[in-house]
């Protein structure tokens, strides 16, 4: 099968893979295996202060010399409303004891968010090749100055009308996010409702709609979806739960043995615990914040209240108060190294296109 199309070229890749960036799951081990193999490698980076970010970036170009993406998180930084604070860190401690999880509450005052601004020298400084960017877009000066330096752009879209924006704005590759898609949404327009398109309707619309590269994301955990999406027009896909039972994941076993496990209908959209909608496998948290019926504050403010309290459940192994990030195929992830998960997609498609 011939690889070679617009976007292995602009990627200076061998396959049209993206693995996707999962904050507090992918590894510089995770990005390095997937980018050695011929495909790019994406390393999240959001809410993390620039010294972490290049301590991360510096580990993983010691493991791969081939090229792989940063990704960032777009988003405003917040000005937080500190009652309001208080009080929803009074529920979650309530509900930390009612599931006997240690909670140990946030000192608000030492609360600090990070902007993608922050990290953007160190981005320049290391030479990262490629940028992908969600939860929002970047501002024209960045944009700017990354594409200054040959800096590729990546951008998120949930929807046609967000695809167009970024190819009105010059990003470089646009990602279709189906509502299938594990993790948190990509949508940062927001004077329309959340957009909850599935993959095989939004794909060809938004490949219709614009000039630029497509990547697919949402549901591609097997070969047949992953050949779908080239056929209805995609350059290439993305591939995210896939790699959460990964030998190089930082899920906990109990999360990755939980993939298998679950069910079509098991994940769910939820705020419940960063503000923003998300897909993830349904848990006892969820239910719990669903019927607090929560004014949620702007992310990534309840992001760090509920921060403590995930990590304390991880190191009980309680699947039930932390996040389960999970796309609607999350039954199809498989524990094997990165490798092994990326070549057996890679020779599915293969053998899909050659069955003989």
């Amino acid at each position: 099968m011939n690889w070679n199309n617009a976007l292995t070229q602009l990627l200076k890749i061998k396959y049209p893979f993206v693995q996707a960036p999962m904050l507090g799951i992918t590894t510089p081990e995770m990005v390095a295996a997937v980018s050695n193999e011929g495909g790019l490698g994406s390393l999240p980076i959001g809410l993390l202060s620039a010294e972490k970010a290049r301590e991360l970036i510096v580990k993983t170009k010691t493991l791969t010399d081939k090229p792989f993406a940063v990704n960032l998180f777009a988003h405003d930084i917040p000005t937080m409303d500190v009652p309001q604070t208080q009080a929803i860190q009074e529920q979650l401690v309530k509900i930390s004891e009612k599931y006997g999880v240690t909670y140990t509450p946030v000192d608000l005052n030492q609360v600090r968010h990070f902007s993608y601004k922050e990290q953007l020298d160190v981005l320049i400084e290391e030479q990262v090749p490629i940028v992908s960017f969600t939860f929002g877009v970047l501002d024209k000066p960045s944009i700017e100055r990354l594409h200054g330096q040959g800096i590729i752009l990546i951008g998120t879209a949930t929807s046609v009308r967000e695809a167009v924006y970024l190819e009105n704005i010059g990003i470089d590759i646009v990602t279709a996010q189906g509502i299938e898609a594990g993790g948190h949404r990509g949508t940062f327009l927001f004077d329309e409702p959340l957009p909850q398109v599935g993959l095989i309707s939004l794909l060809p619309q938004v490949v219709d709609a614009i000039r630029l590269p497509v990547l697919a994301a949402g549901g591609i955990t097997d070969p047949r979806p992953f050949k779908a999406s080239m056929i209805l027009g995609a350059q290439g896909v993305q591939v995210g739960t896939a790699f959460i039972g990964s030998d190089e994941s930082l899920a906990i076993a109990a999360y990755k043995e939980q993939l298998s496990k679950t069910q079509d209908t098991d994940t769910v959209l939820t705020r419940a615990f960063s503000g923003r909608w998300a897909r993830g496998i349904r848990n006892s948290f969820h239910d719990e914040v669903q019927q607090l019926a929560l004014d949620y504050p702007a992310y990534p403010i309840l992001n760090t209240l509920t921060g403590p309290l995930r990590i304390a459940s991880q190191k009980q192994r309680n699947t039930q108060l932390t996040t389960l990030w999970a796309g609607q195929s999350a039954s199809m992830a498989r524990q094997k190294s990165s490798a092994e998960i990326f070549r057996s997609l890679i020779e599915g498609v293969e053998k899909l296109e050659n069955p003989t």
